[in-house]
Parts: C-alpha cells; structure tokens; sequence
C-alpha cells in the first residue's frame, strides 16, 4: 500500500482508505448500501488493515449513527493501528439544532460521535456540508477548541464549493485558526467536475482530495452497459435518485475504453478506474466500499500497478466533457491555456 500526505498536514493516509457506509445499514439509502455488522464487519477491517488500509470514514448520518456505532466494535482493541474520518453537519433530526455547524452542535456532534465509536479521539472530522447560517469565524473557533481538548486531530470539510473552501481558509489565516486539509470530493471518471475549480485550489492551498463514490455511485461496475437494462441486483433501483446524476451516453463511451483497457491489462472495469483516480493530482486517498468480502479483496487490488501512459489518455479522452463558464475558454483556447496550464 502506498501512503501520502493528506494535503499539506503531517498526515500519511494510505491511496486506498476504506468507506464505512456499508456497516449497519437501515433506510432507503444506507439499506441499499449495505448492513454489515459483528463479525462480518470486523472481518471486514481485518482485510482492510492487513493489506494496508488504515483510514477508516464514517459520518454520524450514516444509519443515524449505526455506522460509527459498528465501525467502533470493529476496530475496538486496535484503535492505534487506524486513523478514523468521519463527518457532520447534515441533519440528524427534525429539532433546530440537529443540524449545521453552529458552535453547539459542534460540540454535541462530536461528543457524540465519540461515543459510538468507543474512543477519545477522531483523526479526522470533517463538515459534511457548507452551512451558510452559522458564520465561518464561529466554526473554526469551535474546532479549534476540539482540537485543544484532544478530541480532534485534523480538520477537513466535504461537498464545499471553491468559494466556500476558499473562504474559510481565509479566515484560518486571519485568525490564526487550524486549516481544513482534506476535502471529501465527487470524483470519478464518470464525474469530473472536481477538476474545474477544486483541484487547482487544492493544489495552490495543500488540501488533500479525499475521494468519496469513485466508481460512479454504482455505475462503474462493469455490470452497465450500452443496450443493456439495468441489473436486478444493481442498488440504483433504490438509491439513482440520490447520487450524482450521469449522463447515460458519455457512460457508456467511459465503459467502452474501460473494457479495452481491462482487456489489455487484465484487471476488472472497477480495478481500473480507482487505479485512474489514484493518479490524479491532488488526490491523498480513494474511499472504497463493500458489502462483501470478495468486493473488498477486488477493490484492494485496484493497487500495485500502473497504467500505461496511452491507456489514462484513452480514459481522459473517453471521460471528457466540455467545462463550464468561466472555465471553457481556458479549456479550448490557447491565450487563455497559457495563462493558466491545467494540472492534467
């Protein structure tokens, strides 16, 4: 396993980090992810931690807490072998202060948190979700505090807007308050988005992409393909309205240079494209998931080799699509391309 910096932190966090959503699934989303549990969960982290796997990310909105409350049992009586992420800011609840990033619930949220998962400590929180009612200088004072009490170690937010992220770091360096240095991102071959803005803002500020859905919400299984209805077993059935859209003709083109180049290598379509992200600037680690064992072994072997220079323009090429203003022009022509090279 190889291991990076988390952006420009003291962090080392493996490529590969594994995603916690799966354990103790209830509801129509976290249900159709999964709902590991006991054994099967603590099965899990063994796999994990033995091919070199030490972050482990959950979020209090995960099964309302489940998640966090299995990921504890799980890594209980090995808490220094793992770093653990997880997130808050999303409701959890229908009361007033069962949502946000306000200095209470903050502090609630993360006492709480602390709690399921059986430690003193989180490696990483993370704010799910920009909250534009609570004023910035008010959040970081609040986890500045939580790292001063030792229930924290690093900060990082999820889901930001580049002018949100930037902002806040602003505000670090105004105040002297910790900087975020870990952005949970979409990221994936079917989604690029993150490289418009986010990623040149990471590079220039040291904050680590933490990649969460690379394989497209489900998409990137191999098992979609051009003509072809959508799998019985597939979780799209109940989760498609949640997740990022996709536009189903560009996925097909992505899932048509994948196969070629799974048969070129002899590794799976998944395998492939988190090997891709892998590779990607900026990106510190890409959170995999999996209901199964046999899921998690394939997903661990998306490492320890490389692609071919031809085979990622293949994939780029494949997975292309026009950026947005103001950042078409850059894209497309060269006054504006030389001003401002792109980091891909």
């Amino acid at each position: 396993m190889e291991y990076r910096q988390l952006g420009a932190s003291g962090l080392r966090v493996p490529v590969l980090s594994f995603g916690a959503g799966t354990f103790g699934g209830s509801g129509p989303l976290f249900g159709a992810w999964g709902n590991t549990t006991g054994a099967e969960a603590s099965r899990m982290v063994d796999i994990a931690i033995e091919a070199g796997v030490t972050l482990f990310d959950t979020a209090d909105v995960y099964s309302a807490g489940a998640s966090e409350e299995v990921l504890g049992h799980a890594i209980k009586g090995r808490r220094d072998q793992v770093l653990i992420s997880t997130k808050t800011a999303l409701p959890v609840g229908d009361g007033p202060g069962d949502w946000g990033t306000s200095r209470a619930r903050l502090l609630r949220a993360t006492d709480a948190a602390l709690k399921r998962l059986g430690t003193d400590y989180i490696d990483l929180l993370q704010l799910h979700a920009f909250d534009a009612s609570t004023p910035i200088e008010e959040v970081l004072s609040t986890l500045d505090r939580l790292i001063d009490a030792g229930k924290i170690r690093y900060i990082g937010v999820s889901n930001f807007s580049g002018w949100q992220l930037m902002k806040s770091l602003g505000v670090s360096s105004q105040h002297g308050y910790p900087r975020y240095v870990a952005h949970q991102v979409y990221y994936t071959l079917a989604g690029r988005d993150y490289e418009w803005e986010l990623m040149p803002l990471a590079a220039a500020q040291g904050v680590g992409a933490l990649v969460w859905s690379p394989l497209a919400w489900g998409r990137l299984t191999g098992k979609i393909r051009r003509g072809q209805p959508l799998p019985e077993g597939s979780r799209l059935h109940q989760t498609a309205e949640y997740g990022p859209p996709v536009d189903d003709e560009k996925l097909y083109d992505i899932v048509d240079a994948l196969d070629i180049v799974a048969e070129e290598t002899g590794k799976t379509v998944p395998q492939i494209a988190l090997n891709w992200l892998i590779g990607r600037p900026t990106v510190s680690s890409v959170i995999i998931g999996a209901r199964n064992e046999e899921q998690l072994r394939q997903n661990l072997d998306a490492v320890g080799w490389s692609l071919s220079k031809e085979q990622v323009e293949r994939l780029d090429k494949a997975s292309a699509v026009s950026a947005p203003y103001p950042y078409f022009p850059y894209q497309r022509q060269e006054g504006f391309a030389r001003l401002n090279p792109p980091l891909v």
